[in-house]
């Protein structure tokens, strides 16, 4: 009797609200698959390879450049039909998300007047028509893309070979978290950017386009080579760094699809219709939201009072359940983070650091 977006309004609208007290936001979207082969759930369709049954979610994840999530503002979740006999798949052509995804940001950014909008996003949404509908726009918000084309310029040669021949900007260093097969290290990159327009349209496309090398690399290790498209400008060392930390941001969906899959288990869900699974799939993007600002703020604001984000119930669970005594007044919040974590494995070692999201996950699961 309900719709997953009726389930979501009132996060929606408590998020804009967020929003509102912060001068730059990042809309990081992206894709990612919900598997959920071998369930006999209604109207799954299939996945990456044909045999896989599920649904794709693309969400519209808000965060502060300081990395503070503001909420998750919008979603897209279908299954996608399978092919014909021909082989070719009947569904409507899915890059219209991302085009639609930046139709969105540009809205709020006309509610929000005193809050730039700006829209992150990796190689797949390196689209021509999204560039030209953002011009068409007026660049009501930013955009930021991770380049994927090797795009013909309208004087002759090729977008990459021109950038690699441009004045260096300067260096930008800074630490590379673990992930993904590879070891945390410290990468320093040379910076280049130059105002450039693209081909393909009756009247050239001004874009910026900023590469950025890693130098030096460690032996036997694959350089970060980062080629970026945005309208901002990008005159300077200053200017460039800020591009780079915004899209160094984007790693925040990907830990929040971490927690989302793997701390509320979202795949592992026995439900029987796809509407249902959408229901329950809402509920989980405010949890796994929730999870990802506890640690953040717990880091970057400890001193906050932990009845901000927390029910009294919940924090005092959080000292009897590691069998201490509640105190009379409100703890601060890093405190109450810490002996969450410490349910869900967080010992708290002088050399340890902070919590991360697996701990909090599972410590929230017993409060």
């Amino acid at each position: 009797k309900t719709s997953w977006q009726a389930l979501l309004e009132p996060h929606w609208a408590n998020s804009i609200e967020r929003m509102r007290h912060h001068p730059v936001v990042l809309n990081i979207q992206d894709t990612t698959e919900l598997n959920f082969n071998g369930r006999q759930t209604a109207g799954l369709g299939p996945l990456s390879y044909d045999a896989q049954r599920g649904l794709y979610l693309h969400p519209s994840y808000v965060i502060t450049p300081a990395r503070e999530p503001l909420g998750v503002l919008d979603a897209w979740i279908w299954a996608r039909e399978p092919k014909n006999a021909d082989g070719v798949r009947d569904d409507v052509k899915e890059s219209t998300r991302w085009i639609e995804g930046y139709e969105r940001v540009a809205e709020r950014a006309s509610a929000l007047p005193q809050t730039r909008q700006v829209y992150v996003a990796d190689r797949e949404a390196d689209i021509l028509a999204l560039l030209i509908k953002a011009r068409d726009l007026g660049h009501a918000a930013d955009y930021l893309i991770r380049c994927q084309h090797n795009r013909a310029l309208p004087g002759g040669g090729k977008l990459w070979t021109r950038l690699e021949q441009a004045q260096p900007l300067g260096n930008i260093t800074f630490s590379l978290p673990a992930g993904r097969g590879r070891k945390a290290r410290t990468v320093t990159q040379r910076l280049r950017a130059e105002r450039i327009e693209l081909k393909g349209t009756a009247d050239n496309l001004p874009v910026t386009f900023l590469l950025a090398e890693e130098i030096n690399p460690p032996a036997g290790v694959k350089p970060v080579v980062w080629r970026l498209l945005s309208n901002r400008a990008a005159e300077n060392l200053e200017q460039a760094v800020e591009l780079i930390d915004w899209y160094r941001a984007r790693w925040e969906i990907e830990l929040f699809f971490l927690i989302l899959k793997e701390g509320c288990r979202i795949e592992a869900l026995q439900l029987g219709e796809v509407e249902r699974i959408e229901n329950a799939l809402a509920l989980y993007l405010v949890v796994s939201w929730r999870i990802n600002r506890l640690m953040r703020l717990g880091r970057s604001l400890p001193d906050l009072p932990a009845d901000l984000l927390f029910e009294a119930d919940e924090w005092r669970a959080a000292y009897i359940l590691n069998k201490k005594r509640p105190p009379k007044e409100t703890p601060s919040l890093n405190a109450v983070v810490r002996l969450i974590a410490q349910l869900g494995g967080f010992l708290g070692r002088k050399g340890d650091g902070e919590p991360g999201a697996k701990t909090l996950w599972l410590g929230l699961r017993d409060i």
